[in-house]
């Protein structure tokens, strides 16, 4: 659901409407330094099924994180990138990856 969508009643209420899934912090993390295409993303999200990154993909983009460019050339080309708002919400994470490396015990 789009944030725009539901009424808020904090801010953290609305940023972790933007956040929620499994896969979104992912999609993410693998858009931090430049765009890739749907294939890339698949790769860099593994376990995550093509109807699910879909998905994902377009709430993102409903809520003006993740830019989708669609190049006319042949064969079609798309690339999704972060938009300003996707970055300022990766900075914004930044800090609970920090807390999650520091606090939680790394996987045997």
């Amino acid at each position: 659901m789009s944030v725009r969508a539901r009424p808020g009643y904090c801010g953290l209420d609305a940023a972790m409407e933007v956040i929620s899934g499994k896969w979104k912090i992912l999609i993410l993390w693998a858009l931090r330094h430049q765009s890739h295409r749907f294939g890339a993303l698949k790769r860099l999200v593994p376990g995550v099924s093509e109807k699910v990154l879909i998905q994902q993909l377009r709430e993102l983009e409903a809520d003006g994180i993740v830019l989708r460019t669609t190049f006319n050339e042949a064969p079609l080309r798309v690339e999704y990138s972060l938009t300003d708002r996707g970055v300022a919400l990766n900075e914004a994470l930044e800090p609970l990856g920090a807390w999650g490396r520091e606090h939680l015990p790394a996987k045997v």
